[in-house]
């Protein structure tokens, strides 16, 4: 099976050699053990030297896109810096990639290599992963993808992406085991420490808001949501506040920030009741008061909803005095 992993200009370099090496290890485990390599492996890049991790280092490729004419998987790896500037700088690798699915290879992107694969247009009207930091800019970028924030890993009939920074391994892992099956999964995420059957990075993210709009109203009603989360705001209070009816207001401000402005209300909430659970000593409930909820099932299940986890798990999981109790 041969196996293009991308060099492109800004590459992370983690997500490129950390993919490279986790392929070699199955090959490498298969020969000790007296069989044949499954994976041919190159590195692909539009020339032979390319800087990355902002030219600190300069990676070499095995072969230059217009020397492979076939391949069965692409590995996109995570790039950094000005996103649109990186997507002008490796352009040329569209047509390529475009050529190459056609001709039945799949491809995989990491991280925020789901901005590259995104803008071959093979991403549209399908489901896709990237890290979270990114959401907001992918959705406006890439309006015809369904972003799964919170998801690890998509795959979409040969097509797959990965969420935020290290969870690229878990996409990995998954194709090794798609390729030569579950033991040798297992194994590869002994070898490496990696936790297996990691579905979600909701309990990762940090909600900022999308403020980058021209929306004066709706930016004004984020910062009022964001102010007085402690307080019951209703969207009639928002409306009528900024001079708007409700429907044209919710219209704007889902618009605008790509959440309805419940789900913004809800997320601003968690987002406070997270901090405190992470670095505070009050119990579950006393925060749940605290960031404005009289209710515990309806917290507990938005809390869930929103990180993946129950706010006790969350306050386990984050607080340090809950770890060493």
């Amino acid at each position: 099976m041969h196996i293009s992993i991308l060099i492109p200009q800004g590459a992370i370099l983690a997500s490129l050699e950390g993919s490279r090496q986790l392929f070699a290890q199955v090959n490498q485990l298969i020969k000790m053990n007296g069989g044949e390599p499954v994976f041919n492996i190159q590195l692909v890049g539009l020339k032979h030297e390319t800087p990355v991790a902002g030219g600190l280092f300069t990676v070499n490729a095995n072969a230059l896109i217009g020397d492979v004419q076939k391949t069965d998987l692409i590995v996109i790896p995570a790039i950094d810096g000005d996103l649109k500037q990186a997507m002008e700088n490796n352009k040329d690798f569209l047509p390529w990639l475009v050529e190459q699915k056609e001709n039945g290879a799949e491809i995989a992107s990491l991280c925020l290599g789901a901005f590259l694969l995104a803008s071959t247009g093979l991403l549209d009207g399908k489901r896709a992963a990237t890290h979270w930091i990114a959401a907001n800019d992918f959705k406006q970028m890439f309006p015809n993808v369904e972003l799964i924030t919170e998801k690890i890993i998509t795959d979409e009939n040969g097509i797959y992406t990965s969420g935020g920074a290290f969870s690229y391994l878990n996409l990995i892992l998954h194709l090794i085991e798609k390729y030569t099956g579950r033991d040798m999964a297992i194994l590869i995420a002994k070898v490496f420490a990696i936790q297996l059957e990691r579905d979600t990075q909701s309990a990762f993210m940090i909600f900022q808001g999308q403020k980058d709009h021209e929306d004066e109203p709706v930016r004004k009603a984020q910062e009022f949501i964001e102010s007085n989360y402690k307080e019951r705001t209703t969207v009639d209070q928002l409306a009528y506040m900024y001079a708007l009816s409700r429907r044209s207001f919710e219209r704007r401000f889902k618009k605008a920030t790509k959440n309805t402005v419940t789900e913004y209300i809800q997320r601003v909430k968690i987002e406070a009741a997270k901090k405190e659970l992470e670095t505070g000593s009050k119990n579950v409930n006393e925060v749940m008061y605290e960031v404005g909820y009289a209710d515990i099932k309806a917290f507990r299940t938005t809390f869930k909803k929103i990180t993946g986890l129950s706010p006790l798990e969350y306050r386990n999981k984050y607080n340090k005095l809950a770890m060493t109790a």
